[in-house]
């Protein structure tokens, strides 16, 4: 899989929190790069490693030890997706969640969270991929706050944790997470998990309707193939990057590379509405912009840089792209950051 990356839903549930605590969201957002632009693009997903950028940053601003719990509990409750109608429209709870579960890369890239059933006893297993972000203590407090929220709302209040579980070393103060948590809390443990009594599985939805579901795990599916018609490029991008330096890069020597026929990568490029000149100039284009504006990076080393053979041949692009010469391009940039 290509890089792990959140949807922008958690970061707009994030903003709800925030704002409803009166917290210094600015500081918080010029600490992480995030602008408004961020959080009114609807078909945002944000880099998963990102987080620890942000929970250090709020940290810092709230000077809460807790943040994580009390963003969570301040959270508004995960409303108005597929992943909420596939709850509601489900028989049970259980069957709901189950379903949830199968698509719950719509939230995160990085989830791997699982169900166990041990007797009287349910588990659901919320932890995230190997080489995600796994041991963040805020990240992992503020989602099973997030998690128990959302399980109450579509069970009517009905859903109670029997027991949370956490990866990370105890605190020296765990008084919240006993009032936020109300059950017992472990640290030190093998998972990030959240207990509740197995019965809780076979109570009906007052929602259910089979048409609905199928209808809902029908968008389900096409979002989830949006996504994986995203990972190509991405993953096409990241190519490209590692072969310019070689000064090789064309569809056929990109398609070797993903082990794929260059027919094949052609027909998933078409899928994603883009073709691969227009990924290979795009990531060009973005590539020269940021030498020129954050480096100081020779014309020529730019030119070597972004795989181009000659100046003139730069120049030309260049000026295609922007409508503007590179050097007028830097020095208009760096003017503006002045």
């Amino acid at each position: 899989m290509s890089e792990l990356k959140d949807a922008g839903i958690l970061m707009r549930m994030m903003n709800g929190a925030m704002q409803s605590m009166d917290v210094d969201v600015l500081s918080i957002y010029r600490k992480c790069g995030v602008t408004d632009a961020h959080l009114e693009d609807s078909q945002l997903r944000t880099p998963h490693d990102a987080n620890v950028i942000f929970w250090n940053a709020a940290e810092e601003v709230t000077s809460d030890v807790n943040v994580g719990l009390h963003f969570g509990e301040n959270m508004p409750v995960f409303k108005g997706q597929v992943l909420e109608y596939l709850f509601l429209s489900s028989p049970s709870f259980g069957e709901g969640l189950k379903r949830a579960l199968n698509y719950q890369r719509l939230l995160s890239d990085a989830a791997i969270a699982h169900l166990e059933v041990r007797g009287d006893e349910a588990c659901l297993v919320a932890d995230t991929r190997e080489d995600a972000v796994r041991n963040l203590r805020h990240f992992n407090e503020c989602v099973s706050v997030g998690l128990i929220q959302f399980f109450k709302y579509v069970t009517e209040d009905d859903f109670q944790a029997t027991k949370v579980t956490f990866r990370f070393p105890e605190p020296c103060d765990t008084s919240e997470h006993k009032r936020i948590f109300g059950c017992p809390v472990l640290f030190n443990e093998q998972d990030n998990s959240i207990y509740f009594d197995a019965k809780l599985l076979d109570r009906s939805s007052l929602h259910a309707e089979s048409e609905l579901l199928e209808l809902h795990e029908q968008l389900a599916n096409k979002h989830v193939a949006k996504l994986e018609r995203q990972d190509v490029v991405v993953q096409v991008n990241k190519i490209i990057a590692e072969l310019l330096e070689t000064g090789t890069v064309n569809l056929e020597v990109v398609a070797e590379r993903m082990d794929i026929k260059p027919r094949s990568l052609r027909s998933k490029l078409t899928d994603a509405n883009t073709n691969f000149n227009q990924l290979y100039s795009d990531y060009r284009c973005h590539l020269a912009k940021r030498l020129l504006v954050c480096t100081e990076e020779s014309i020529d080393e730019i030119v070597y840089l972004t795989g181009f053979s000659e100046p003139s041949t730069f120049y030309r692009a260049f000026k295609r792209w922007t409508d503007t010469t590179p050097v007028e391009y830097r020095k208009f940039k760096k003017g503006s950051r002045d």
